[in-house]
C-alpha cells in the first residue's frame, strides 16, 4: 500500500502540470502569496494579534498610531498601525480578507453552478431552449458586470427589511456577483457541449437508454471541465475585485463587518489628513491577492492547453 501511494505521488510530481508549475517562478511566488493570505484569513482568530471588531477590546487612545511606532498615550506598538477607532490594521486585513475570499469563492461557485448547468442544457438540448438562454446571455453581455451587480444588489436590498440588511449583506453580495458572471461559463460550456454531444460515447449512452440528465452530468460534464476551471480561477480574482468595488462604493459590506474593500473606503477618508497607512496596507493586500490569483489563472490556462505543451 505504501509503495502504491509513493508511486501515485511520484506520477503527480512528474506530470506535465506539476513540471510546468515547478519551472515557473512567477507561478510559484503567486501560489505562495495566495497560500499565505488564504491561511492568514482562515486562521485569523488565532493569527491576528487583536480582535479588531470587538468594541470591548478597542481603546480609542490607540487611534491613528503609525506603523511600528509607539503610541504616546498607551505605549502600544502595532505592525501596520491603527485606524481612527484604535483597530489594528494588520488584524483588520486578516479578518477583512476572510470576507473577501468567502464572497469571491462563493460567488464563483454560484456563477459556475448556474452557468455550467445552463450551458449544458443549451448545448445538449438545442432548439428554442438554446436560443432563449443564449439571447439572455447576449443581452447581459451588453452591460458591464459591475452595473448588473449594482442593480441586483439594489433590488435585493430593497426587498430585505432594514433590520436584516447588515446580516444579509454578504449573501446579497454573493448572489449579485454570481448572477453577473454566469454568462462566460454558460457560453464556454455550451460550445464544448455542442462538440461532445455528437461523439460516440454520447451516442452509446443514448442507445442503452440513459436519460439526458445522466448523459449531460455524468458523461459530458467531465469532458468540458478544463476551460471551466481556468475561467473559475480568473473569475475568482474578478469576483474579489467586484466585491471590493461594491464595498468601496458603500453598497457592500458594512463597516461593522468590513471586507478589504470596506477597509479601503474607510482609509480614503483619512488619506489627505496624513494617516496614509489606513488606506495603503488594505489596498496592497487586495492588490497582492487579486494579482496572484490572476497569475495562477493565466498559468493554469497555459498548462491545460495541449497546443502549448
Amino acid at each position: 500500500m505504501a509503495s502504491s501511494k509513493l508511486n501515485r505521488w511520484q506520477r503527480i510530481w512528474h506530470s506535465d502540470i506539476a513540471w510546468s508549475f515547478r519551472h515557473s517562478p512567477v507561478t510559484v511566488v503567486a501560489a505562495a502569496v495566495v497560500l499565505i493570505l488564504f491561511c492568514g484569513a482562515l486562521f485569523a482568530p488565532w493569527v491576528a494579534p487583536h480582535t479588531p471588531f470587538d468594541p470591548g477590546t478597542l481603546n480609542l487612545m490607540d487611534g491613528f498610531t503609525p506603523p511600528m511606532a509607539e503610541n504616546m498615550f498607551t505605549g502600544n506598538t502595532y505592525w501596520l498601525g491603527t485606524d481612527d477607532q484604535g483597530r489594528d490594521i494588520f488584524s483588520a486585513i486578516l479578518y477583512g480578507a476572510r470576507i473577501s475570499l468567502f464572497v469571491g469563492i462563493s460567488a464563483v461557485l454560484f456563477a459556475m453552478l448556474l452557468g455550467v448547468t445552463l450551458g449544458l442544457i443549451a448545448g445538449y438540448r438545442g432548439g428554442w431552449l438554446d436560443t432563449l438562454i443564449m439571447r439572455i446571455a447576449d443581452v447581459q453581455l451588453t452591460f458591464p458586470s459591475i452595473l448588473i451587480a449594482l442593480l441586483i444588489f439594489g433590488i435585493a436590498r430593497g426587498l430585505i427589511p432594514p433590520e436584516h440588511r447588515e446580516t444579509m449583506a454578504v449573501w446579497v453580495l454573493i448572489i449579485s456577483i454570481g448572477l453577473s458572471d454566469w454568462v462566460q461559463y454558460a457560453r464556454t460550456v455550451r460550445g464544448a457541449t455542442l462538440v461532445e454531444r455528437n461523439k460516440e460515447y454520447v451516442q452509446a449512452a443514448r442507445l442503452i437508454g440513459q436519460s439526458s440528465a445522466v448523459i449531460m452530468f455524468r458523461h459530458v460534464l467531465p469532458n468540458v471541465t478544463g476551460p471551466v476551471l481556468v475561467i473559475g480561477t480568473i473569475g475568482l480574482a474578478l469576483a474579489i475585485i467586484a466585491e471590493a468595488t461594491l464595498s468601496f462604493l458603500g453598497v457592500g459590506m458594512p463597516p461593522t463587518n468590513p471586507s478589504l474593500g470596506t477597509l479601503i473606503r474607510i482609509g480614503q477618508d483619512f488619506l489627505f489628513s496624513g494617516e496614509w497607512w489606513i488606506l495603503l496596507f488594505p489596498a496592497l493586500a487586495l492588490l497582492a491577492l487579486a494579482l496572484s490569483v490572476n497569475l495562477l489563472g493565466d498559468w493554469l490556462r497555459d498548462a491545460l492547453n495541449p497546443k502549448l505543451r
